[in-house]
């Protein structure tokens, strides 16, 4: 068994993860200039690509340490860039493709869905290293459980973790991404549509320079240099 933290003074324990459930991590590729750009207007291109780098490789430990379920990578492009395959195996990284945001996290869940055995998936972004490896378990034992979609919000009005059983368009259409209404239109989707769906626990993710500071409480503390 394994013991793993959910949140400050709480636990959960998990047996042997999920076997029938697999984790897409969507990630842009590390090109200066081109990740973290509201970050960078702050504090510099150079500076927000070692925080994204950073980001990266922390869930990647993550994912790899704990073992929760299968994961693959799912990238802007590039998918031999160094820094992917320091964290995830070649042949599970793949390119994203669609005209939006939205398009390609559907894209990317459809395609992973197909895949024989697998009953359910988790879609994370590289922004939150709050996450913790409690809150996928949570993620994935609430799919199981029945509900259409599992959602995990974050505190700017979007979500750091989308979930489902099977393919739901819906929930990626109509969507202004990029906005502080991501979520709440996200939320008026699954009503229109009548799909179960639970929240979980709000997160922070990481896009402005005062949300740095708060890479020192977690647990460890996350610090970055800049990758030469």
């Amino acid at each position: 068994m394994t013991e793993l933290t959910t949140a400050p003074g709480s636990t959960t324990v998990i047996a042997t993860g999920h076997p029938r459930s697999r984790i897409v991590v969507f990630a842009r590729e590390p090109r200066l200039g081109q990740v973290k750009s509201r970050l960078a207007t702050e504090i510099g291109a150079q500076q927000a690509l070692a925080v994204y780098q950073a980001m990266l490789a922390r869930l990647g430990g993550l994912l790899n340490r704990t073992q929760i379920a299968e994961w693959d990578l799912w990238v802007t492009s590039n998918c031999s860039h160094k820094n992917f395959l320091s964290i995830c195996n070649v042949k599970n990284i793949y390119t994203q493709c669609g005209e939006n945001l939205g398009a390609r996290m559907s894209s990317a869940i459809v395609q992973t869905l197909q895949d024989k055995g697998v009953g359910s998936v988790i879609l994370i972004g590289t922004d939150c290293p709050a996450l913790t490896a409690g809150y996928l378990d949570q993620a994935l034992l609430t799919l199981a459980s029945g509900v259409d979609v599992v959602l995990g919000p974050a505190e700017d009005g979007g979500y750091v973790l989308v979930g489902m059983r099977r393919p739901i368009a819906a929930v990626f259409e109509g969507i202004p991404w990029g906005t502080g209404q991501v979520m709440q239109k996200t939320l008026q989707a699954l009503q229109d549509h009548e799909l179960s769906y639970k929240l979980l626990s709000t997160l922070w993710d990481v896009d402005r320079p005062e949300d740095l500071a708060r890479l020192q409480s977690l647990k460890p503390p996350l610090s970055w240099t800049l990758d030469q």
